[in-house]
């Protein structure tokens, strides 16, 4: 049986005691890739932050590896194994990159940064002839790997990533995407909002469409690929995919 690394069981929350998202189920498994999409304020992002602890939880409960994170503070998250990715000012600009990805390991040392190090820098080729240059010198698509190789500094069991190719051009959009698969296919899980929807699918192992903060659809991101109603709805089209 697969184990189930995160499980949002009826969660609502919100801001300021307003919910925004109601009555949400969700599970992310062991080595794999969850895509939440929708329209936009559909509550993706709420969804995202209430798992990480930055809003206001009103019900229900989160599970993390079977331990209630509910309550729990973001401080402690990472300790746990979470690590986030925000979608702006995901990296330190003025800081080279090898600054950035040494700052992923304040919160949560792994237990060899150097042997995590190089792990990551096999992952993002890229960024090791840069490990000097600043962070803010680079182009949008490496500032992200630096966001995502400094996240995974902590050694987590889950990372979430909120809009991770946004502005990015298409070239890099598909090299995010393909590292994405490395990363799940190194041991770590993603819980991951994508306004790019269909290839956020076409990589998903399951997929959740949110509407007016509530579930719309749910399956494996093949299933709602061949699903007609969300073709039509959220991917720009229906038919056979």
């Amino acid at each position: 049986m697969t184990r189930r690394v995160l499980d949002v069981q009826g969660v609502s929350a919100g801001y300021g005691g307003q919910a925004i998202i109601t009555d949400i189920d969700l599970h992310v498994d062991a080595q794999s890739i969850t895509a939440i999409i929708g329209p936009n304020g559909a509550g993706k992002s709420t969804l995202l932050k209430a798992v990480f602890g930055l809003n206001d939880h009103l019900g229900g409960e989160i599970l993390f590896d079977g331990r209630s994170i509910f309550n729990a503070r973001t401080a402690d998250l990472v300790p746990m194994g979470i690590s986030a990715v925000p979608q702006t000012h995901n990296v330190f600009r003025s800081l080279s990159v090898e600054e950035n990805l040494d700052v992923g390991t304040f919160a949560a040392p792994p237990r060899d940064a150097a042997a995590t190090k190089a792990k990551i820098l096999d992952l993002f080729p890229d960024l090791r002839e840069k490990l000097r240059q600043q962070a803010g010198e680079l182009s949008g698509g490496q500032r992200q790997m630096v966001a995502v190789g400094r996240a995974l500094m902590s050694d987590p069991k889950l990372i979430l990533l909120d809009e991770p190719t946004a502005g990015l051009s298409p070239a890099y959009l598909e090299i995010i995407f393909d590292l994405l698969l490395q990363v799940r296919d190194s041991g770590v899980s993603i819980l991951m909002v994508e306004q790019n929807a269909k290839q956020a699918l076409v990589i998903a192992d399951e997929g959740y469409v949110l509407v007016n903060g509530e579930n719309a659809y749910e399956g494996t991101g093949a299933e709602l690929l061949a699903n007609d109603e969300v073709r039509r709805s959220f991917l720009g089209g229906g038919g056979a995919p």
